[in-house]
């Protein structure tokens, strides 16, 4: 019983301080985001407002926001599902060379994303495909290894007898697909889906460079006022906001971990 209560408290703890290394950081950037005057070396603000907020908006927040997010779950719809495919049939054990497909599969983790956004602009602007297709295709490419690698762990663990017994009773194979195989690796496919939401969301390399300027998202309106002085208010409240998203979406991939 006090092994136990121990052990629990001794996890609430390590939980405290793990939410406050991660929220810790970001308390000076709220203060700066309301903050219209903060002058060095004083420790808070000497006049709060909103200017940041204000100026953020009228240099187009909001549909950088809309441009984020179609990013985000762009490259959440395609590149979640062909993680899923890869990783099934990497737990399959029937593919030839697997070591070979793997190798290209994570390759984008190894290739830098600058040397290889430069010499796909250039065959985006000679092939004349355009700039939001080229920069979706590539995000996607590029947080296929984090799905795969995902999906491949649940596969690993993924105990086939529950479609075998539900096939036994009758099931379709949809039916299999629906009520028992989606069901088993939800945890998972919200996982997979979350970071590749990610990639899409906070993207700025790819998305400036084949974007060529045409695909104005969060991380460049952010590192647009970032690289002039002045602009500290500015940035934050478009870090603060840009924040918020992915914190939501964390919560309900938690919540989707639990309730399963």
């Amino acid at each position: 019983m006090i092994a136990a209560l121990a052990r629990t408290t001794i996890g609430r703890a390590v939980r405290a301080v793990l939410v406050l290394w991660f929220l810790l950081p970001l308390v000076p950037i709220l203060l700066w985001a309301f903050a219209n005057r903060w002058p060095f070396p004083d420790l808070l603000p000497q006049q709060w407002g909103l200017d940041g907020v204000r100026s953020g908006l009228d240099a187009g927040a909001p549909n950088a926001f809309v441009v984020s997010a179609a990013l985000g779950l762009a490259v959440a719809a395609i590149a979640t599902p062909a993680g899923a495919l890869a990783a099934r049939a990497l737990a399959s054990g029937r593919l030839p060379l697997p070591r070979v497909i793997e190798a290209v599969l994570f390759a984008p983790l190894i290739l830098p994303a600058f040397a290889v956004a430069l010499g796909l602009d250039v065959l985006v602007l000679r092939t004349g495909v355009p700039s939001p297709l080229a920069v979706v295709a590539v995000l996607s490419v590029a947080a296929i290894p984090y799905t795969t690698y995902l999906m491949r762990v649940a596969f690993g663990a993924y105990d086939k007898g529950f479609e075998e017994e539900a096939r036994t009773l009758g099931a379709s194979r949809a039916t299999v697909l629906v009520r028992v195989h989606i069901p088993l690796l939800a945890p998972a496919l919200s996982g997979a889906a979350f970071l590749a939401f990610l990639v899409g969301w906070t993207d700025y390399v790819v998305t400036l460079l084949i974007g060529g300027g045409r695909v104005v998202s969060v991380p460049i309106l952010v590192a647009s006022f970032a690289a002039g002085t002045g602009n500290s208010s500015v940035v934050a409240a478009l870090s603060m906001a840009a924040v918020i998203p992915p914190l939501i979406l964390l919560t309900v991939v938690a919540r989707t971990g639990r309730s399963t």
